[in-house]
């Protein structure tokens, strides 16, 4: 073939590629610009909810109240009134040492004082028949003051040998056997009282302006990683640490089942500045410099998409707080912001409340198209 007629088909061919580009340009423009064009969207609603600022630290648990019961004379162990772990009201006899010596100096002081106490009777019936003296009468109330005092003197020795608990709590580990000798300072037992615990921890004392008691926490522990144990700040320590520069902080948490103990480390959680305020999920935000903007869906126009500019404060895991521009019960695009533009008119497939993973409102929303294009 000649080279003209090839130059010749070559450039047909270019028309024709660059009639279809043209006309497929064209289509997308008049697809861009069709009003009645809708785009598919997943909302999400702009709700009112509790929002405080977190603090964090870490803490050590204390109980309540506290004891090791300690020996105060030299003797050996008569009774053990507990087992392990035994939960005692306050009052209870826990440990009783050898005390016989003891009883039979009270028996003796107690007849002795029978008998001071005949001696004044005696005394003051012959002063009645003006047969005795006053004196006597003093002397034999003397004596029997004198017996009064020695009988108290014997009961509080005698109280020494026995150890009460001094409060309701929980006795730990029995470490001693009946007969075994114990000596002043012996330890003995201990007594937690564990139905509430003591949390200390310290935090910076940059935020010590932020504290106060009555202020609420939340605390985790490894021991048990679903659960969160709340309280509140009782006290606020009266000074700085001058080489950590922190402040100390003791709360309250309630331990009704008694899963806490002394000891445990916990990661608490300072709810500073609780307040009610709007939050969306972190998803709407659409970034344009350093200001933030959402894609507001006017439901009473048909809708349509509103840009709307909006002031954030703070963040937490999927969630911003939102401090203008929004109002409650606003609805918000959650996915498919980069597919809108202001003045698009979207569908809905779904609100997102953030009880369902997105993967799952999907699936939820094929399936009700399915069932619906099975019905028609």
């Amino acid at each position: 073939m000649p080279v003209l007629s090839l130059l010749a088909v070559a450039a047909r061919g270019r028309r024709r590629l660059g009639v279809a580009l043209l006309g497929l340009s064209m289509l997308g423009s008049a697809n861009a610009q069709d009003p009645d064009a809708r785009t598919s969207v997943i909302a999400a609603p702009v709700t009112t909810t509790e929002w405080s600022d977190p603090l964090e630290a870490l803490g050590t648990l204390r109980a309540d109240e506290s004891v090791t019961l300690s020996a105060t004379v030299t003797e050996t162990i008569a009774e053990l009134s507990f087992d392990d772990g035994q939960r005692v009201a306050a009052g209870d006899l826990l440990i009783r040492l050898d005390d016989s010596a003891e009883q039979a100096e009270l028996r003796a002081a107690r007849a002795l004082h029978q008998e001071r106490e005949n001696a004044v009777r005696r005394a003051r019936q012959l002063q009645d028949r003006n047969v005795g003296i006053r004196a006597d009468v003093e002397d034999a109330q003397a004596q029997l003051a004198q017996v009064n005092a020695q009988i108290d003197e014997i009961q509080s020795r005698l109280a020494d040998h026995q150890l009460r608990a001094p409060f309701a709590g929980t006795v730990g580990q029995r470490d001693l056997s009946v007969g075994a000798l114990v000596t002043p300072g012996t330890e003995l037992v201990t007594l937690d009282k564990l139905d509430r615990m003591k949390l200390d921890f310290t935090v910076p004392a940059t935020f010590l302006g932020a504290l106060a008691p009555g202020m609420s926490l939340s605390a985790t522990t490894a021991s048990y990683p679903e659960q969160v144990f709340r309280g509140e700040v009782t006290s606020i320590g009266t000074r700085i640490d001058p080489v950590s520069r922190s402040v100390s902080v003791r709360a309250q948490l309630p331990n009704p089942e008694r899963t806490l103990r002394p000891g445990m480390l916990m990661i608490v959680t300072l709810e500073r500045r609780p307040r009610d305020t709007l939050v969306v999920p972190e998803s709407v935000l659409v970034p344009s410099g350093e200001r933030q903007y959402v894609m507001r869906i006017a439901r009473d126009a048909d809708n349509r998409i509103q840009r709307r500019r909006v002031e954030i404060g703070e963040r937490r895991a999927g969630e911003v707080e939102i401090r203008s521009g929004l109002q409650a019960g606003d609805w918000v695009v959650s996915h498919g912001t980069t597919k809108v533009r202001d003045g698009d008119r979207v569908d809905i497939l779904a609100l997102d409340d953030g009880s369902r993973e997105i993967s799952d409102i999907l699936e939820a929303a094929r399936d009700d198209d399915s069932r619906g294009g099975e019905s028609d």
